[in-house]
């Protein structure tokens, strides 16, 4: 068999073996993380005595136990191969969601969601990780485009269906909002029993690959390794001063606010637009803001690789969101809102592909190792803000049109942060680095 027939093969069945499964696992992930937004609609917030600032603070605390165990996860990840790590985070995040149904204070919330942070800790990073085991540079990008559409599209299969769950599930004297945990966390540790027997480590171990197979990626992956050697990753304090970093690093928040804001409170948004609209049919309206961001995320990657500017393009999506934030505010009606809503999740999603592309691109080789760590660590934090803080607004004022505003804010200073970003003429290209991001 000639090398090119090997390398379409081979590239073929590892992209077949993996990619699916690991986009299926992420869906999942999110849908574990977002069953909270639709048990809040369902009757938890009447049951438990849940407040506005309460429910932000339930939704964000999950990234500050993600924040805290993310490294340790990683260096867990490597001493005990992907396979089993990887199995061990669903089945761990499956069971913490499964128990959260028994919650009957806002306390065990608190507790829950940030112990689900600490379950889920390192699953994104591991996975990218786990990609560069499996996959060249020249393929990654793709691979990491393909699997981070699992988010937007997550939402929008689990608006529905999680508002039939709490309206039409009612078994053993339990409300829909709680079975919605248990079916939310069942898949999950199905999945990590899965893939204790269906992942393999390494190439070498694949029993799905030939010989020949094995040992042309093992090979290609080894070639790849050597010509990184001489690139020096500096240490997190030679980095820490590095002001592009921060600059990136604070972009990344600013972003992560908007966007798990969103996130976490479209439902309740949308509510809130009309008198008349019912759960049901918030569910479905909520689908359409989730599809165009998965659409745009697709065409938006596709055209930034296609003119190969990056900087202009990861300015464009959040002010883009910013945009529709405040067209949504103002909107003469129902629709036009729920449409400007659609430009929003467009925006947002349609940021992370250009926005990491030019992060890579513009920091040195030596700062890149640490840096990308640093921006994403800090950028988790908004995940924590972002729904707080709109909770906060939200009792204050009774309303969700401040918390609106204060999400467009973000997207504002998000665009103006990454337009006043100079990437300098002496500064290191570096090809195809994979975002370490965990949205």
């Amino acid at each position: 068999m000639s090398i090119s027939s090997v390398e379409k093969s081979a590239t073929k069945k590892i992209t077949l073996h993996i990619v699916p499964y690991l986009f299926i696992a992420y869906l999942v992930s999110f849908l574990d993380r977002v069953s909270i937004t639709y048990s809040s609609l369902g009757g938890m917030d009447k049951a438990l005595g849940i407040t506005s600032s309460a429910f932000g603070l339930i939704s964000g605390i999950f990234f500050i136990g993600y924040f805290v165990c993310t490294v340790p996860s990683n260096i867990m990840l490597n001493r005990y191969g992907a396979r089993k790590w990887i199995a061990r985070i669903l089945v761990a995040w499956g069971i913490v969601t499964v128990i959260t149904a028994w919650s009957n204070s806002v306390s065990h919330l608190y507790i829950l969601r940030f112990l689900l942070g600490v379950a889920e800790a390192g699953f994104f990073p591991g996975v990218i990780l786990y990609i560069t085991f499996w996959f060249r540079s020249k393929e990654r990008a793709k691979v990491v485009a393909l699997f981070m559409t699992a988010p937007p599209l997550a939402n929008a299969l689990g608006a529905p269906l999680s508002i039939w769950v709490v309206q039409n599930i009612h078994w053993a004297g339990m409300p829909g909002w709680r079975w919605l945990f248990i079916f939310a966390g069942i898949p999950a540790v199905v999945l990590g029993i899965i893939t204790f027997f269906y992942l393999s480590d390494k190439p070498n171990q694949a029993k799905w690959l030939s010989c020949e197979e094995k040992e042309w990626l093992s090979n290609e992956l080894k070639k790849e390794s050597l010509n990184k050697r001489d690139t020096k990753a500096l240490s997190f304090k030679g980095v820490s001063k590095d002001k592009i970093v921060w600059k990136f690093a604070f972009t990344n928040l600013t972003y992560v606010i908007g966007l798990y804001g969103i996130s976490f409170w479209m439902p309740r948004i949308i509510k809130s637009l009309s008198d008349v609209l019912t759960d049901t049919q918030v569910g479905y309206i909520t689908m359409a803001p989730y599809i165009c961001g998965a659409i745009a995320m697709v065409l938006m990657g596709v055209h930034s690789d296609r003119t190969r500017e990056r900087k202009y393009h990861a300015a464009f999506a959040p002010l883009l969101g910013a945009i529709g934030l405040i067209g949504a505010l103002i909107a003469p009606s129902p629709l036009v809102a729920v449409l400007m809503i659609c430009v929003t999740t467009a925006g947002l999603y349609s940021f992370s592909g250009p926005y990491w592309a030019f992060t890579s691109a513009t920091l040195t080789a030596e700062a890149a190792v640490v840096g990308i760590g640093i921006i994403n660590s800090l950028g988790n934090f908004g995940g924590f803000i972002g729904p707080y803080v709109i909770g906060i607004l939200n009792d204050v004022t009774g309303t969700v049109s401040f918390g609106i505003a204060f999400l467009a804010l973000m997207l504002i200073l998000t665009c103006i942060q990454v337009l006043a970003v100079k990437s300098g003429k002496n500064r290191t290209i570096v090809e195809n680095q994979e975002p370490r991001n965990a949205v």
